[in-house]
């Protein structure tokens, strides 16, 4: 449970503060709401992100009709202590008009790679026998660990062989299989980049 933040909430005389929601493991910004210090508290209680709707004059649950909620994950606050940066991981499409996100952009590359995460973990929570990572996981060490040395091979085979679109073919091949070991490990990408981190600050 987060320690509740302390806000500056009389920045704006309506009490309410701008609250941006981000996707924990992609980074993509879902959406931008107004929360009061009733929502901020409820949010943090429930584990589900709650708005203060300025139309209907009340808190709103995202996702209490569309069922497409946010779970709640970490607040933060801004430097001049008016602005809340919220992480979530969203359960359907955030934004009302069945997108990912209420903000039109492209997919950035670690956006992708988030949501190969989160497929990954999907299929892995499925009863779908005929799904290949399925299948993998559940051949334990000895199947994802067999294809993670393949595919590297065969990474710099390409690279030594074989062109760019060849490197890149296989490079996606292995980081897809490298994320399989880490969920079959039970190693988050967030353990990794934490180990990065402590060497870069080594250096």
């Amino acid at each position: 449970m987060n320690n509740f933040p302390t806000p500056d909430w009389q920045k704006n005389s309506d009490g309410l503060l701008p609250a941006i929601v981000q996707h924990v493991n992609t980074g993509q910004v879902l959406m931008l709401g107004y929360m009061n210090m009733e929502a901020l508290r409820t949010t943090i209680e429930t584990g589900f992100v709650t708005f203060y709707s300025r139309s209907k004059k009340r808190l709103w649950k995202k996702g209490e009709t569309s069922g497409n909620i946010l779970k709640f994950v970490s607040v933060s606050v801004d430097c001049d202590n008016d602005a809340l940066l919220i992480q979530a991981i969203p359960q359907g499409a955030t934004c009302h008009t069945g997108n990912r996100s209420c903000f039109a952009s492209d997919e950035s590359p670690l956006e992708t790679i988030g949501l190969l995460i989160e497929t990954i973990r999907s299929r892995s929570e499925s009863d779908a026998a005929s799904s290949y990572t399925k299948q993998l996981l559940e051949g334990g060490i000895e199947a994802y660990g067999a294809k993670v040395l393949e595919e590297a091979e065969e990474v710099v085979r390409a690279a030594r062989e074989e062109g760019k679109q060849r490197t890149i073919e296989e490079a996606s091949d292995l980081l897809y299989h490298l994320l399989v070991l880490l969920r079959g490990q039970n190693v988050e990408l967030s353990d990794v980049a934490a180990e990065l981190r402590r060497r870069r600050n080594q250096q």
